[in-house]
């Protein structure tokens, strides 16, 4: 079914990167859910009309919540589509994000809502008129919303989309909130049980559980949250693959909303090399994230002395002591500086965020060592720049 209406609703569907491509897809899952949520809504309040169920009326609510729910992602799919002008040269592709803080905003204020409405009934309780129509009715909602989580997943996985990956996750909740519903009014017929108010609770509380979580994963991009460990290894390893690239680092990513990247690295390359062949390989690796990944990625040359053994040696000699520290700690940026009097060694060091020394701490500490020397007679100062990674390169 999927598939088929990709096929019917999205054209050039392959063409994932194309903004007004995303623009579809997000029209197509909008749309299905708008449709779907209000069948279920309507028939979920005749239902519990019918049998008196608070409970049902609240997964109902549920339903018309996600349809609204739908229709914001739909408007927010299309605003996000719109190109980069004067004001905004970055693109509109965070109102996806916007889109979803509105929408678990809302499902918050319904689910806090829902939850009174179940504890006046837990204190309050009153008989539920259960019917094999109610029951068919919450069985075709199981059956409504599983399908529409595998959809929603399934495009958002295709197109790299939080928001649709977490109406999937709500669908998900809602399967698990009507199965309550449905087991508390068989209990209630064969028991005699007052379950009704509690499991309408439970319904709140899943859907507070899944607002929270909406809330969570649109707010974490806005704010700025770290690129993921695949990303920040394939970029890592493009960049090596390219002939004369000795090493990478300070890697940065910016998040400027699905398919809206840019990035900037400092890529190490020999010093006695041509400037300008290095320069065109940068270009190059620029070029290629461009057009392949649709990365804006902005390159900083580091020259590197690759022909000269005793800087060589002495970077080792660093690199070592440094490690020494901690595994997690890197060097980069070596220069040596010769004296009359002593041997300045001028490097950058890489620290993880949360490392257990400070930065002057850390600094003090890799100064008294090299001040200790090599064992060659020579007297050595280490000129130090504490760095902190953003995006962490595995391996690297």
């Amino acid at each position: 079914m999927t598939e088929f209406l990709v096929k019917r609703f999205v054209k050039n569907s392959a063409d994932l990167h194309n903004p007004a491509v995303r623009a579809a897809y997000g029209k197509l899952a909008g749309t299905v859910g708008i449709v779907c949520n209000l069948f279920l809504c309507a028939a979920k309040v005749a239902a519990g009309v019918l049998s008196g169920s608070v409970s049902i009326t609240a997964d109902a609510v549920n339903n018309l919540s996600d349809a609204s729910s739908s229709i914001i992602t739909l408007v927010g799919f299309r605003l996000s589509a719109k190109p980069a002008d004067e004001e905004h040269p970055y693109g509109h592709a965070r109102i996806e994000y916007l889109a979803g803080l509105a929408v678990s905003v809302m499902i918050l204020v319904i689910g806090i809502e829902l939850a009174r409405s179940g504890i006046e009934r837990i204190l309050h309780p009153s008989p539920v008129s259960f019917s094999v129509v109610s029951a068919a009715v919450l069985a075709l909602s199981i059956g409504v919303k599983l399908w529409m989580a595998a959809f929603n997943r399934g495009l958002g996985k295709r197109i790299g989309s939080a928001a649709l990956e977490a109406t999937a996750m709500d669908s998900r909740n809602d399967v698990i909130s009507t199965a309550a519903v449905l087991a508390a009014c068989v209990i209630d017929r064969m028991t005699h049980w007052a379950l009704d108010g509690w499991m309408g609770l439970a319904v709140a509380g899943f859907i507070l559980w899944s607002g929270v979580g909406i809330l969570k994963d649109t707010m974490n991009p806005l704010l700025g949250e770290a690129p993921s460990e695949e990303l920040t290894a394939y970029i890592g390893k493009k960049v090596m693959s390219y002939e004369g690239v000795l090493g990478t680092h300070d890697l940065m990513v910016h998040d400027y909303g699905p398919g809206r990247r840019f990035a900037s690295v400092h890529v190490e390359m020999a010093a006695e090399e041509d400037v300008l062949r290095s320069h065109d390989v940068i270009d190059n690796i620029e070029r290629d994230f461009l057009q392949n990944d649709h990365i804006s990625l902005v390159i900083h040359f580091d020259p590197i002395q690759t022909g000269d053994d005793a800087v060589g040696t002495q970077r080792e000699w660093v690199r070592q002591l440094v490690q020494g520290i901690s595994p997690e700690l890197t060097i980069h940026d070596f220069r040596m500086v010769s004296g009359a009097t002593h041997t300045n060694l001028i490097f950058d060091t890489v620290a993880p965020h949360g490392f257990a020394l400070t930065d002057a701490q850390l600094r003090g500490r890799i100064q008294q060592l090299v001040a200790q020397g090599n064992g060659d007679g020579m007297r050595y100062y280490a000129v130090v720049t504490i760095d902190h990674s953003y995006a962490p390169i595995p391996g690297l």
